[in-house]
């Protein structure tokens, strides 16, 4: 006999999808009460820290990290699974939980160093040594220090396998030449993790570096980008950096495998960040479609407008659907060579729907979606924000054609 439902359990704005269905009233088999109360505070943290003060940040091109790292981590944004030191009862849906408040905001990257650091430090905490962990991962956990992912090159994006920063040998040292470039948060990076070229050309022949920032030879400029960041995208340039043997992550040419399990894990924060930033489009256009009139009638009286609103939203939940799916495979335990397929199409499934969703909006806004300013200010920041989520981590035609030969490679084992 079926169970009748508990009561409702509402949180934020109540606005027909304006939130996650589990934000207003539907069950849930993923969210437990530590997850809501968990909710609550980072929603409380965003809502006191980080919105009155966004405009000013975004304006200026920087936030005060060190303060406000260190605050999100004393309110408890930062949870720590057990078995890498914590004491909280961590599953993946508490990170989905905190991207997905931090995208509320709606853009501007504030904070996104702590999504940064998530993608950066698993290779040290899984290939590392203890020396390595016991150095770098307290202080970055505690909001102290950063950790940058450095991969990509002018030469070598999606294409990892042939990155050419160079890494030769040199005694105990490897002495680091080349340039990595569009590092996120090279600006307050203490540690990189550096994708480096130490053998033959080809996959097999580049290992993964944790270098120190204050080591001689590096330098780091912030590039001018398209969309709005109170965060910094950077050009990375290492001029003989002599890095000690003991800061090589795992084994010597390994690190395009290392490098490919922890891609899903960037992947995921992606999709999470393009899922929320759909439902803030929507959210924008659902409200102003409300009050805006036009030939003597709401916009939302409007059949195309709401045509337009239904379609939103159908992706918008289906994204959703498909994030809280690949979190709980996380949660779980799959293995993340198991998990390639799933996050390479959430990544792609996200970016499409965020895409559309801040088109769609920008339609309904008219004129008030181009300029920065206005009730239209968030959509144009947000339509301007699609391919800086679209592009990283993978490209959309690259990640296609990943799932697919994935999928053959699976299907010629049967």
């Amino acid at each position: 006999m079926a169970q009748p439902l508990a009561k409702r359990d509402c949180f934020g704005d109540q606005t027909p999808f304006a939130e996650p269905s589990w934000y207003q009233g539907s069950p849930s088999p993923y969210y437990t009460n530590k997850h809501r109360e968990h909710r609550a505070t980072v929603r409380d943290f965003c809502e006191v820290e980080i919105m009155p003060h966004a405009e000013e940040w975004i304006k200026k091109g920087e936030y005060p990290y060190k303060e406000l790292h260190q605050k999100a981590r004393k309110a408890g944004l930062v949870r720590v699974p057990k078995k890498l030191g914590g004491t909280d009862d961590f599953d993946q849906f508490y990170e989905l939980i905190t991207l997905d408040e931090i995208a509320r905001v709606g853009g501007g990257n504030i904070l996104e160093q702590l999504a940064i650091n998530s993608m950066a430090l698993p290779p040290i905490l899984h290939y590392g040594s203890q020396k390595l962990k016991n150095e770098v991962y307290a202080d970055v956990c505690d909001g102290k220090k950063n950790i940058c992912l450095a991969i990509s090159e002018p030469g070598a994006g999606s294409d990892v396998g042939n990155i050419q920063c160079k890494a030769a040998m040199d005694g105990d040292y490897y002495v680091v030449t080349g340039y990595k470039k569009w590092i996120t948060g090279g600006m307050m990076a203490d540690y990189f993790t550096t994708l480096v070229r130490t053998g033959a050309q080809g996959m097999n022949g580049v290992s993964l570096l944790c270098i120190n920032r204050q080591l001689p030879g590096i330098s780091v400029r912030k590039m001018p980008t398209q969309f709005d960041s109170a965060n910094s995208t950077t050009f990375v340039t290492f001029n003989n950096v002599r890095v000690h043997k003991a800061y090589l992550i795992g084994e010597e040419n390994k690190g395009f495998k290392y490098i490919m399990y922890n891609f899903n894990h960037e992947r995921f924060v992606l999709a999470v960040e393009a899922a929320r930033s759909s439902r803030v489009c929507y959210t924008e256009a659902f409200k102003y479609s409300m009050t805006r009139k036009t030939f003597g009638k709401r916009l939302i009286d409007h059949q195309m407008v709401r045509f337009k609103l239904s379609c939103m939203v159908q992706q918008i939940e289906a994204t959703q659907d498909f994030t809280e799916r690949v979190a709980f495979l996380f949660s779980k335990g799959v293995p993340d060579q198991e998990l390639g397929m799933q996050c390479a199409l959430l990544k792609v499934q996200s970016t499409k729907c965020m895409e559309y969703c801040a088109r769609e909006a920008s339609q309904i806004f008219g004129g008030s979606s181009i300029v920065k300013e206005g009730k239209g200010i968030i959509v144009e920041r947000m339509y301007r924000r699609v391919r800086a989520i679209a592009v990283p981590g993978g490209s959309e035609e690259i990640l296609i054609d990943l799932a697919a030969r994935q999928a053959l490679r699976q299907a010629e084992k049967l």
